[in-house]
């Protein structure tokens, strides 16, 4: 499976606020990002049904380890 990186833009003030609910939650950033974007998607397909995909939204979907 490739892992492909995206790039967004956002406030500072947004950026400090969401670091913090991820450090609440015990995650990085790029991971509570990762965790919302899986619920976004869950949301979606129970409501629209299931899009094609080999991955569900409930995956934890991580980059490999460099060994």
């Amino acid at each position: 499976m490739a892992v492909k990186s995206v790039s967004i833009r956002m406030e500072e003030e947004m950026l400090e606020k969401l670091g913090y609910v991820a450090e609440y939650e015990g995650r990085s950033v790029n991971s509570h990002v990762l965790v919302l974007i899986r619920q976004s998607i869950k949301m979606f397909e129970a409501e629209h049904g299931i899009i094609e995909g080999t991955i569900p939204p409930y995956d934890n979907v991580k980059p490999p380890r460099k060994v």
